[in-house]
């Protein structure tokens, strides 16, 4: 099969080491993972990983299941570039003296939508966002007026036809309630049902 870029969308509870946990098991199955996203979702306590990746769709559908067997994982998606409306963000710092000595800069700025986040004497730093061949064009063309430094986010996603992993959770609920609790009968017989 045809290998494509697939993003990855996993709902985990917050706990510690799930990044490790979540990375071997790409590292396993020797599956680069081409840009690492973890944040707060829309569910309080549940945390949202957007992981890219370039595979075939058999490799990453195993892979998903793979992943929804941790005990911490609610839930793994996989979707393309097609079913998602995704960003990166890049952070750029430039010598301020350039910008403004060069309109081509300015107005090579102002056409990728960056603004300013810092104004120095020395330096400037741009920020922007985008899809990929947009900020690598952006670094390009900066290269060509003594570019400092560059740093790109990871990538943000949201699918498109979703309704949320909230609307899942009370879906769920509904459909499969929690039993009603049952007090366990041996608790205070604790000697009796537990020697040694």
């Amino acid at each position: 099969m045809e290998k494509q870029e697939y993003t990855i969308t996993l709902y985990t509870e917050n706990s510690i080491g799930m990044i490790g946990r979540i990375s071997g098991i790409f590292s396993r199955r020797k599956i680069n993972i081409e840009s690492l996203n973890t944040s707060p979702s829309e569910v309080e306590n549940i945390h949202r990983f957007t992981i890219l990746i370039t595979e075939s769709e058999e490799v990453v559908r195993k892979l998903c299941r793979q992943i929804e067997k941790q005990v911490e994982v609610l839930k793994a998606y996989y979707n393309t570039d097609e079913e998602l409306i995704w960003q990166e963000q890049a952070l750029y710092k430039v010598p301020t003296d350039i910008i403004a000595e060069k309109a081509p800069v300015e107005r090579l700025l102002r056409e990728y939508g960056a603004s300013a986040v810092v104004i120095r004497n020395d330096y400037t730093v741009f920020e922007t966002a985008g899809h990929r061949e947009e900020i690598d064009k952006l670094t390009a063309e900066l290269t060509k007026y003594r570019l400092i430094e560059f740093v790109r986010g990871a990538r943000i996603a949201i699918i498109k036809d979703s309704a949320g992993f909230h609307s899942k959770l009370k879906q769920f609920e509904r459909e499969e309630p929690a039993p009603e609790v049952v007090e366990n009968e041996f608790l205070d017989q604790g000697d009796n049902v537990f020697t040694m």
